[in-house]
């Protein structure tokens, strides 16, 4: 018998709390009673094999064409900017855009700029190490990708600031306070298409051994990328893989904080880098869901989900799944894999595409913090970013260590 979702019995999320430690707490208890829970705007959806089911059904596609207007913003500007993209792209579209780029993004284009990673990250420690003393979000996590992207895509070093800002800016789309920042967000979106545009020209007339080249030339069988679409990716290359990787690192600095004898064995046994790195996004990730909506009606587990509903995949939960992830609300920088990826890059065909850039970022940083922040300590209050935003993170994280 298939039930109406809007009619079954399920528990329901109150998004009352501001706190996202708070928020992650009701979400854990309710999973505990349910694999999908309702919500004011979409359905949470709790269970790592449920989470990685709904993804992996092209029926359901990406709500990020959709997210402003789910959260009642009404602004006809919206519909006259809105440009295809491969964050919300569906179908033969989204098929065609991966293939054209995915060499582009392969862990071997990633290695490259590993040596590059280790640079910058010594450097930004480098100002902050002999006093002992730092707020690591502002000082380094901030910081830490926005020349790695300028050096993937052959920018000028002078452009890191504008990309920092460019990319926080963009992303507020996303963040449940919008429609009070809508004006940041377009000036953003304008003066980032501008930039990229004389960016791809300069590219073109002069090419070099970057990422932006290496899009131009993408050919299979004839096929191109316009330049709209070449726009389209380099947008998402800089307001992807920023905000993610600053938050991301904050976010596992601060769980190390919090557990120092892994911090110290990190320290010790750098080899471990890679599965500090999974056991981190999978224990507290910057990406805590992400959004699906059913393009036509859904049947799923004796439910059905009518053409437009949207459901919520919280990985944040799906990652504290015993049943994948033993002993899962335990920290194990040598935790053995389980056969079953951490969900925090997601999954499907809308898997993230920078994930081996993102991948390479965290295990070349998080050793050298180890090694050269020793005694690391939490040194007054940490604030977070509001759990309104997508992305999340620590805004300031105050650390104490031995200095050198």
């Amino acid at each position: 018998m298939t039930t109406l979702v809007t009619d079954a019995d399920m528990p329901i999320v109150d998004f009352a709390f501001a706190d996202a430690y708070e928020q992650r707490a009701q979400l854990e208890r309710l999973s505990k009673e349910n694999w999908i829970a309702r919500g004011p705007f979409a359905y949470p959806i709790f269970t790592y094999d449920d989470c990685v089911a709904i993804l992996r059904d092209k029926r359901w596609h990406s709500a990020a064409s959709v997210i402003s207007e789910v959260m009642g913003i009404q602004d006809d500007r919206l519909a006259a900017r809105r440009r295809e993209s491969i964050l919300s792209a569906e179908g033969d579209v989204h098929t065609r855009l991966r293939r054209l780029v995915a060499p582009s993004f392969s862990p071997r284009a990633a290695d490259r700029l590993r040596p590059f990673m280790r640079e910058v990250i010594d450097g930004l420690l480098d100002a902050v190490t002999p006093n002992g003393r730092c707020d690591l979000a502002t000082d380094v996590c901030d910081p830490y990708p926005i020349p790695i992207i300028c050096e993937l895509l052959g920018a000028p070093k002078k452009d890191w600031e504008l990309f920092s800002v460019w990319a926080e800016d963009v992303l507020r789309i996303f963040n449940a306070t919008a429609a009070e920042e809508l004006d940041v967000i377009f000036k953003a979106q304008d003066e980032l298409e501008a930039y990229t545009l004389q960016l791809i020209a300069d590219r073109r007339n002069s090419p070099a051994d970057d990422l932006l080249t290496s899009l131009i030339a993408a050919e299979e069988a004839g096929d191109k990328l316009s330049e709209e679409e070449l726009v389209m990716m380099v947008q998402a290359v800089i307001v992807g893989g920023t905000d993610t990787t600053r938050n991301q690192l904050g976010c596992s600095v601060a769980l190390f904080a919090e557990h120092p004898d892994q911090w110290d064995l990190l320290a010790e046994r750098p080899e471990l880098a890679p599965k500090a790195v999974e056991e981190t996004m999978r224990y507290f990730g910057a990406v805590r869901s992400t959004g699906r909506f059913a393009s036509e009606d859904i049947e799923y587990k004796g439910m059905l989900f009518p053409k437009g509903t949207l459901v919520t995949p919280a990985l944040a939960i799906a990652n504290r799944d015993d049943s994948v992830f033993p002993d899962a609300t335990t920290f194990d920088i040598t935790r053995e894999p389980s056969g079953q990826p951490q969900m925090t890059f997601g999954s499907g065909i809308h898997y993230c595409l920078g994930a081996a850039l993102a991948r390479a970022e965290q295990q070349e940083a998080l050793p050298i913090l180890a090694r050269r922040l020793r005694n690391m300590k939490i040194d007054g209050e940490v604030t977070w970013k509001p759990s309104t935003v997508a992305i999340y993170g620590p805004e300031n994280l105050p650390l104490t260590f031995d200095p050198s």
